[in-house]
């Protein structure tokens, strides 16, 4: 499975683990990937970008970052960094492969992507996974349930809900980087 350009599983197993310390060495897998929706979505509304790249979709549960629920389902398995950080998913949880994780160990993360993942923690990381679902289903109005099924969240449509005025610019904006990342890794 080719990941989507600009999108690194290794930066997402980061961000995972992050996640996975923040709440004691493993996390539920649902409430991580609620977890990581929300920082994308965060970082949409501060900086107009994502910080994983992922594919956007709505589930019945809520929406998701895509291709790294498949990484976290175990349904990649060219894990490209991903083991590097966290364990196979067990019991509906991941883990940390190494629990003496610090923040500097994390270097696809940037300060500001680190500082969204703590502000994210500190408004939901009390909130268990099925919290986070009914929040999402209710505070992310860009989600439709999608009736057993899934389909795609364009992140003009994020854009739009989170009140940008320019949201089909700077969803032009992401699709071209994107472009760009496609373009300079067939180079190499």
């Amino acid at each position: 499975m080719a990941d989507m350009p600009g999108y690194s599983a290794r930066k997402s197993a980061q961000a995972a683990a992050f996640f996975a310390k923040m709440q004691g060495g493993a996390i539920n897998i649902l409430k991580l990937i609620k977890l990581l929706y929300l920082s994308d979505r965060e970082s949409l509304q501060r900086y107009d970008m994502p910080i994983l790249w992922d594919k956007f979709v709505a589930m019945p549960q809520g929406p998701v970052d895509s291709l790294t629920l498949n990484y976290v389902n175990g349904f990649v398995r060219d894990s490209d960094g991903w083991a590097e950080y966290v364990t196979d998913r067990k019991n509906h949880k991941i883990g940390l492969v190494r629990h003496d994780l610090v923040e500097d160990d994390l270097d696809e993360l940037s300060d500001a992507e680190i500082g969204i993942f703590h502000d994210v923690w500190q408004k939901f990381g009390s909130m268990d996974q099925f919290e986070l679902v009914d929040y999402t289903h209710k505070h992310c109005p860009e989600w439709e349930d999608p009736h057993g099924s899934s389909n795609p969240i364009p992140y003009d449509r994020v854009l739009k809900f989170l009140g940008k005025p320019n949201a089909n610019e700077v969803a032009e904006e992401i699709e071209s980087l994107r472009s760009l990342s496609e373009s300079l890794a067939h180079a190499r």
